[in-house]
């Protein structure tokens, strides 16, 4: 395996991406390497059929291989799902008026980790927010102060151990160790938010095929994090209930005629489909395909709503929600945002590549490009070996301060 090349398989609901890359410049990727397969034993981000998952991964990643000359033996892994969850914990620990290090940040996080999480869930990701010294707040980066008592704030993302352990499976016997399990919004804020944006406050969105995921950026930081089990493959499904149509017939006109937007519509216009049950073509109107699409649009941004309400910094973000996703780029998907949410929206997509990127300057691929980005963080703090925990940060004489700010200031798995 090239020491060189960063790898990330995004395993979605529709597709599984394997890349292979190479920083070039800061922020900035030659792709070695693709391997784009329709998924297969997937729904909603969950498997459910090991062997067909194992296979489409396996497909993946044998085309990456391929096109790349490198052998896969270990990726980042992109995680999404019904059984993610987040919960908020503090850790505080003693310092005895000496300078700050590394390990009382290590002991400080271990302290907030240590709640009560259910047998069957797994932690995926903690994210501190902030720290507190001796009472003083609003602590960025604590190391090298001097203080009596050190607190974190942090932010815990948990997954189903049974979800998470069938998915490392199907990984696994196609060959990859998976080296670290990253949230899908999360990767693909890597990619699509401006530093600006993360601290006025933020939310990034990625509508996919079985889910949309979310999280919630304040003050440069992980503030709050979901998963809503809606996303473009229920809007396939409803033009081909209510038109009576194969789901492949329902994808194809979604991506031919498709819109989100009522307004832009000409009710004069009609095309033809082929129903179950009729010999012939049947004509139907532009505007009842959209209308269908708009109804199912509103209630995934209403529920997008409903989440940041509940996350309790809806008057908090005056940078609004960046979307992303394959299913962002459906025409009139912004239009609606807009008018469902009432907060600035913009879509946005990968940039800054070199390389085989045809197919990857699309939403669709923001996840599967801020895998790459995640494990550069990675490499920042430490070149010669992954993070897998807080407890191994270099020790300080030779911590690389950019890279390390950037490291906490995202979050840890």
């Amino acid at each position: 395996m090239d020491d060189q090349a960063i790898i990330g398989i995004d395993v979605g609901t529709t597709k599984i991406c394997t890349l292979v890359g190479r920083l070039n410049a800061p922020g900035q990727f030659q792709i070695l390497g693709v391997g784009i397969e329709p998924a297969q034993g997937l729904r909603k981000g969950v498997v459910v059929d090991l062997e067909a998952a194992t296979q489409a991964i396996a497909r993946s990643v044998d085309k990456a291989e391929r096109t790349s000359g490198v052998e896969i033996l270990s990726a980042l892994v992109s995680l999404a799902g019904s059984g993610v969850s987040s919960q908020n914990s503090s850790g505080v620990v003693g310092i005895s008026g000496r300078v700050i290090e590394e390990n009382d940040v290590s002991r400080a996080i271990d302290s907030a980790r240590a709640v009560a999480i259910p047998h069957n869930r797994e932690i995926v990701h903690v994210v501190q927010r902030g720290f507190t010294i001796d009472g003083q707040e609003g602590i960025r980066m604590p190391i090298g102060m001097h203080g009596y008592r050190l607190e974190v704030e942090t932010h815990i993302i948990t997954a189903s151990a049974a979800s998470m352990e069938n998915l490392r499976q199907s990984i696994a016997a196609a060959g990859v160790d998976v080296s670290q399990f990253v949230l899908n919004p999360l990767a693909s804020a890597e990619v699509v938010l401006k530093e600006t944006e993360r601290q006025m406050g933020v939310v990034v969105v990625d509508i996919g095929g079985g889910t949309t995921d979310l999280a919630i950026y304040v003050d440069g930081d992980v503030w709050y994090t979901a998963v809503i089990t809606v996303g473009g493959n229920h809007i396939t499904s409803d033009l081909a209930q209510i038109l009576h149509l194969p789901n492949s017939q329902a994808e194809e006109i979604k991506i031919q005629h498709g819109n989100a937007d009522l307004e832009v519509i000409d009710p004069k216009q009609f095309f033809n489909i082929r129903p179950f049950g009729e010999e012939h073509p049947v004509r139907i109107s532009h505007q009842e395909v959209v209308e269908i699409i708009n109804a199912r649009v509103v209630e995934i941004f209403d529920l997008i709503g409903q989440e940041i309400k509940r996350s309790g910094y809806d008057g908090l973000l005056p940078a609004g929600i960046v979307l992303t996703g394959g299913s962002s780029e459906l025409p009139g998907m912004r239009t609606i945002a807009n008018q469902v949410l009432g907060v600035p929206i913009r879509i946005s997509k990968p940039e800054k590549l070199l390389g085989m990127t045809d197919q990857l300057l699309s939403p669709a691929y923001s996840t599967s490009v801020g895998l790459l980005h995640w494990e550069t963080l990675m490499r920042d703090v430490t070149p010669t070996r992954r993070i897998n925990r807080v407890q191994n940060v270099p020790h300080i004489s030779s911590i690389n301060w950019d890279g390390l700010l950037n490291w906490m200031r995202r979050l840890l798995p």
